[in-house]
């Protein structure tokens, strides 16, 4: 079964300061006309491959980063411009982040496209690219707290949404067993962080929608385990009465192996029935547990079912031999295409929006088909 998250441009973000930044035309949106934005457009065009864009990514621990430096590459080739790409050695590394990106800043470039690791920890290098009047691009990870007027736009997937949809399988699998219990039942989750934006949106995506539909159909669900994800989490039970209890747990640094050992102490409880992964490392951290436990599988009278997040390979083949129910895939390849293309119109003076990209559950039944397979990075 197939479904599309979500596609769709966001409307108006931004619009009243895109004409700040890039190849020295820098004052404030507001004291231009439209004259004046014609005019800057057209220097702007002549000034083509002269572009020079900072990149900050997460990391590249995964492949999922290599895939979205395709896509920058990608777009620094058929627009002409100049790209340089850092980031940590590992997405819970923030302070090295945030390094990187005030040294970015530091080389006053046309514009800096970031996914940031920690939503909040970059506020005040976000507030020097303001002042500085260089442009900035999210892709992956929003930060919702930017200073206003200092992130021109956000290219990310709909990570609420993505996180239902793996509720909605998952709990369609589990629903005839979660029904029939006659003892409370568990249904872990592996966050590997609970700082950035789209991994704390996907995860709250998630809970929240198992939680409806478990509610739905008259239980009583309680939400445990990390404070932050609790925290967010309205009305979130009572672990003695509940019929469903919600595990929520994150490692103390981003890896697949503590991934692991949080999703082993989950998945080693009698009364665990299910199990999400809500990104590549956590997924894989999932699968990493089920070598030593052997619990995974797609009969739910048999085993725990468990979903993830993104691609790679380990996850691929898991779904392929039904491991996995299935998985959510993004498109970091557009994600980072995106980002240089949007950064490169603000530099000609184009009006830019927040761009949502698509998403989609895909299983061992349509893996191949023509609008998922290009999303499988290895």
């Amino acid at each position: 079964m197939k479904k599309k998250v979500l596609a769709v441009l966001l409307s108006g973000c931004m619009a009243a300061g895109l004409l700040a930044g890039c190849g020295g035309k820098k004052e404030e949106a507001s004291d231009k006309s439209a004259d004046t934005k014609t005019e800057d457009t057209k220097e702007g065009s002549d000034k083509g491959g002269d572009y020079n864009f900072e990149v900050v990514v997460k990391s590249f621990q995964s492949s999922y980063w290599q895939a979205a430096v395709q896509g920058i590459k990608q777009a620094e080739e058929e627009l002409g411009v100049k790209t340089n790409t850092t980031g940590p050695n590992a997405e819970s590394d923030i302070a090295d982040q945030v390094n990187m990106l005030n040294n970015a800043i530091n080389k006053n470039p046309d514009g800096i496209a970031l996914a940031a690791c920690d939503q909040n920890s970059v506020l005040d290098s976000l507030q020097s690219a303001l002042d500085k009047k260089i442009p900035v691009v999210c892709f992956d990870s929003g930060v919702p707290d930017a200073p206003e007027g200092s992130v021109y736009a956000t290219v990310v997937t709909n990570n609420g949404a993505a996180g239902a949809i793996a509720a909605d399988h998952i709990y369609e699998t589990v629903k005839d067993k979660i029904a029939n219990a006659k003892k409370p039942v568990r249904v872990g989750e592996v966050n590997q962080d609970a700082t950035s934006a789209n991994i704390t949106e996907r995860g709250l995506g998630f809970i929240n929608r198992f939680k409806e539909l478990a509610e739905k159909d008259g239980k009583k669900v309680a939400v445990i385990g990390n404070d932050y994800f609790v925290g967010k989490v309205e009305n979130n039970g009572d672990e003695k009465s509940a019929d469903v209890i919600i595990e929520v747990a994150v490692p103390a640094q981003t890896t697949v192996e503590l991934c692991a050992t949080e999703a082993s102490n989950i998945m080693n409880k009698d009364d665990t029935i299910a199990m999400f992964g809500s990104n590549q490392v956590s997924a894989e951290g999932v699968l990493t547990a089920n070598q030593n436990l052997s619990v995974l599988g797609s009969d739910p009278e048999k085993n725990i079912i468990a979903a993830g997040f993104d691609a790679g390979k380990t996850i691929k083949a898991a779904v392929k031999d039904g491991t996995l129910l299935g998985a959510v895939t993004q498109s970091p390849l557009m994600q980072g295409k995106l980002s240089i293309e949007t950064l490169y119109k603000i530099c000609q003076g184009e009006t830019v929006e927040d761009i949502e990209t698509d998403g989609y559950w895909y299983d061992s039944t349509n893996m191949e088909e023509a609008d998922i397979s290009p999303n499988l990075y290895d």
